[in-house]
């Protein structure tokens, strides 16, 4: 007699353990894109366009070299579907509709990384997951993020180099961004701030930390190393740059060129870093047998594993951009009309003058800047109204601004919150003051002093953040995404007679400006 043996799992190779679950997360990823591809598109542009995040371009390269540098150790998993990750899919996705409906940009970019992540989890399991965890993270270096950092950065630049300067004996007089030395003028633009340099630090600085160390505590030091060292170097490219072109009489390191001396230099700083960082590099865990060789046990996926995966997916993909679609469709698109018959108050009378000097802020609906006089003093008033906004023209945004950081005119000195004036309107402000370049170390200074603040829902505030949720809850609550930023100007520093002219025209005339812009809003 026979003994009747139980049946046995069947073997099969690796690649067909593999093959149903990568089919469901190319569908899943492609799902992704096709419906979210708005802001794929918006992210590819910015890569395109700024050489800041030119580097996007390759990320997904990179973390799919990184996950085929590591096939040997996925190729012995068996890929399952993880449906415990559904809800996080679904958090990211309802971070993508806030991000829509604040118009935050880089908050929908991220929602969108963060859902491509999340679906490897749910579509090969969590195992599989370990092993790509750095690739799956270093996608989110692909999110255009970090111009942010540009004040911060710039201003830093300027302190560092204005004390190096004055240190080494050259004198200097320093307004703004801009500063003076006896051969020369010299400004801390963009270009100067160091975020380029940063963001490819860092970016690089990780991949070699991954594979260069085994240990999370050097990754993380190295790191933070990658941090540090860009910001320093840029700090001493800069006054180099600036020494070079005063020892010199300014005929070599003033144009061009110097940005190319600012990228060798910057190079050369890099190169160093690793050759030192690789001192202590650790070797690579031994790896395991060829996946060629081995064979994985097959067990047979039920189709009902897969059935809650497909339904998250599909909510993901379908129910933010339903809810935004509906919530959108309250939004008025119907051209903006600034009442510019409004009366003033309090004896203030409109001047036929024009204001010498208005905001940036670009892609409004409608824009206005008129000059009010009262026994002698002067209050410029501007205007820029939003409706119907997107990434390419809203209220609150990176590139809206009082001074532009490459007006050559204009600097932007101090900014501080001030509360409501009483007897007017609720309404705090931003106060800054801002400083003509007068060109020379003896020129004749003019300064100014500029209240802002946002009409959003109709609500004042100065605060970017609570103008963005203003706005967003404005529109859940079928308000329409309709706001304005109001800048008060006037001659004169705060506290030199700037600030009592444009405390006296918002006693007097903030309501009526308020009733303006309802009018405004109403009229759509």
């Amino acid at each position: 007699m026979s003994a009747v043996l139980p049946p046995q799992p069947a073997l099969a190779t690796p690649r067909a353990a593999w093959s149903l679950p990568l089919l469901a997360l190319a569908l899943a990823w492609a799902g992704l894109l096709l419906v979210y591809r708005d802001t794929a598109a918006g992210m590819v542009g910015i890569w395109a366009r700024s050489d800041t995040f030119a580097h996007g371009f390759l990320v997904l390269p990179i973390s799919l070299w990184l996950v085929w540098r590591g096939r040997d150790r996925l190729a012995p998993l068996q890929p399952r579907p993880s449906p415990r990750w559904l809800l996080p899919l679904l958090l990211a996705a309802a971070a993508w509709l806030v991000g829509a409906l604040a118009t935050v940009n880089a908050l929908t970019q991220f929602a969108l990384v963060a859902m491509l992540v999340l679906a490897v989890p749910l579509t090969l399991g969590e195992a599989a997951t370990r092993v790509m965890l750095f690739p799956l993270l270093f996608l989110f270096f692909g999110v255009p993020v970090g111009e942010f950092l540009l004040p911060t950065l710039m201003e830093g630049t300027a302190d560092f180099t204005v004390a190096a300067l004055r240190f080494s004996g050259v004198p200097v007089y320093r307004e703004g961004l801009t500063f003076m030395i006896p051969s020369g003028n010299w400004s801390v633009v963009e270009a100067c701030s160091g975020v380029r340099y940063l963001i490819a630090s860092l970016m690089v600085g990780s991949l070699f930390a991954y594979l260069n160390y085994r240990s999370l505590r050097r990754r993380l030091l190295f790191v933070g190393v990658a941090i540090l060292v860009p910001i320093v170097a840029n700090w001493v490219r800069a006054y180099m740059i600036v020494m070079l072109g005063h020892l010199s009489n300014n005929r070599i390191a003033t144009g061009v060129d110097h940005l190319v001396y600012g990228w060798v230099f910057f190079g050369v700083v890099i190169m160093l870093m690793f050759m030192i960082g690789a001192r202590w590099s650790e070797p690579d865990r031994p790896r395991v047998q060829a996946a060629s060789a081995l064979s994985v046990t097959a067990a047979p996926l039920a189709a009902t594993r897969w059935l809650g995966p497909a339904l998250g997916l599909l909510a993901a993909l379908w129910l933010p951009g339903v809810a935004q679609h509906a919530l959108q469709s309250r939004i008025s698109t119907a051209a903006v009309v600034l009442p510019a018959a409004w009366q003033p108050a309090g004896g203030w009378q409109r001047a036929a003058a024009a204001p010498d000097w208005q905001p940036h802020f670009v892609g409004a609906a409608a824009t206005q800047s008129q000059r009010f006089q009262h026994q002698g003093t002067t209050v410029d008033v501007f205007i820029a109204y939003y409706r119907d906004q997107g990434e390419a023209r809203k209220l609150v945004s990176s590139v809206n601004a009082l001074v532009e950081s490459s007006d050559r005119q204009w600097s932007l000195l101090a900014s501080q919150r001030r509360s409501a004036v009483p007897g007017s309107e609720p309404a705090d402000w931003r106060v800054s003051q801002l400083l003509a370049r007068s060109g020379s170390l003896g020129g004749v200074q003019r300064s100014r002093t500029a209240w802002q603040t946002y009409w959003v829902d109709d609500h004042f505030t100065p605060g970017d953040v609570d103008a963005k949720l203003r706005g967003m809850l404005g529109l859940l609550q079928g308000h329409g995404d309709d706001g304005a930023v109001l800048v008060l100007h006037a001659e004169g520093a705060p506290g030199e007679g700037g600030d009592a002219a444009i405390e006296s025209f918002v006693r007097a005339n903030l309501k009526a400006l308020r009733a303006m812009l309802r009018e405004a809003r109403a009229a759509s």
